[in-house]
This record gives structure tokens, sequence and C-alpha cells, in this order.
């Protein structure tokens, strides 16, 4: 979910992250228009609607309860691993 911005409020699956960049594509957010000439792909050409860079500042995770949450992290009891948890839910996050 995006946290702030001209997309705000918006969520969708991330596609690419970036991290040296230190940004994230997220589908369905933040389009930007991109014009293109007539090539094989696309005879004619013309004006293409794609998702453009979001920076992860501005993202947050959406738990299972469809609610944007933060992370936190702590050892498992039964593994022994560390493992990522909503911090609002409590939930183990995969």
């Amino acid at each position: 979910m995006v946290i702030a911005g001209n997309s705000k409020g918006q969520s969708g699956r991330v596609l690419i992250v970036d991290v040296k960049k230190g940004r994230a594509i997220v589908e369905g957010v933040n389009l930007i228009s991109k014009h293109t000439k007539p090539n094989a792909e696309n005879p004619k050409g013309g004006i293409l609607k794609q998702e453009a860079g979001v920076d992860m500042s501005n993202l947050m995770i959406v738990d299972a309860s469809g609610k944007p949450t933060r992370i936190g992290r702590k050892k498992d009891e039964k593994t022994g691993k560390i493992v990522r948890f909503s911090k609002k839910s409590g939930e183990v996050i995969k």
C-alpha cells in the first residue's frame, strides 16, 4: 500500500524491487503515459500507460487482514530462525 504521494491509498502487488535505487514497481500504481513510435510489437504506436517506480519509504506491507502494518522480527520458538511478523496483528509474514 502506498502511504504518501500522488498514489496515496492505492495498493497492489509488487512486481520489481530495485534495491540500489531504493524503488519498487507496484502493479496499477503511479501510472505514467509513455509515447511510443510504431514498431513490430505495436504497429500503430501511440500512448501507453505503464507503472513507474515508487520510493520504498512510501510503501507499507499489507497483512492478511488487509490493513497496512509495520514489520517486526523475532526468533521463532519452533525452528529457532528469525521470522518477520505483523506489528498490528502479531501474525508471521511469509
